[in-house]
C-alpha cells in the first residue's frame, strides 16, 4: 500500500505576494487614519479662526448680539472657556482641572477632552470679557451635538470686549 499524505506546494512567488497584500492592506488603513486625523485638525483650526473672525467683527462694532453655529469634529465633546486667574464654579468644575493640563499662560478657549482637537487644544481668543463670560461658570462649556455647536456673540453699549454666551 501507498502511503499517501496530502500535501500543499506553495512557491516562494505566492508567499511573497501574499506578505506584499497585507502590507499594503495595512498601509492603506494608516493612510486613510492620517488622512482622517488632518481633516479633523483642519476643522477645529477652521472653527478657531472662525470664532475670533465672528468676534472680531462685533468687537469693531458699537454693539450687536449674534449666534452662530459653528462645525467642529465629534471628537470633541465641549469647548470651554475657563479663567485661570479665579476658581472653579458652576456646572463644569469637574472639567478645570482636566483643562489646565493645556493651559500655558495666553489661552482662554479649550477643547475637552485634551488632545481631542488635533493641536489644537487650547488658543486665545482676543478680545473677549473673560471674567463675564466665567462670572457664573468657570469654565463655561459648550456641547458638541452631533459636530456642531451654538454660540452667541454680544456686544453691548460702552462695553470694550465681547461675551459669548448660552
Amino acid at each position: 500500500m501507498k502511503n499517501n499524505r496530502g500535501q500543499m506546494n506553495i512557491s516562494f512567488g505566492m508567499i511573497f505576494s501574499i506578505i506584499m497584500i497585507i502590507i499594503f492592506i495595512t498601509f492603506a488603513f494608516y493612510a486613510v487614519q492620517k488622512f482622517l486625523g488632518f481633516s479633523n485638525a483642519a476643522q477645529a483650526g477652521k472653527f478657531t479662526s472662525d470664532l475670533q473672525l465672528d468676534v472680531d467683527r462685533m468687537w469693531k462694532g458699537s454693539q450687536g448680539s449674534e449666534e452662530k453655529d459653528y462645525v467642529l469634529p465629534t471628537k470633541v465633546k465641549y469647548i470651554c472657556f475657563a479663567d485661570y486667574s479665579t476658581n472653579a464654579r458652576g456646572d463644569n468644575a469637574e472639567f478645570y482641572d482636566r483643562l489646565q493640563e493645556v493651559f500655558f499662560g495666553d489661552e482662554n478657549m479649550f477643547f475637552y477632552p485634551p488632545g481631542s482637537g488635533e493641536g489644537f487644544d487650547s488658543v486665545e481668543i482676543k478680545h473677549i470679557d473673560l471674567g463675564n463670560i466665567t462670572i457664573n461658570e468657570n469654565p463655561l462649556c459648550f456641547q458638541n451635538i452631533k459636530g456642531k455647536i451654538n454660540l452667541r456673540i454680544k456686544k453691548d453699549f460702552n462695553e470694550a470686549l465681547v461675551t459669548i454666551e448660552k
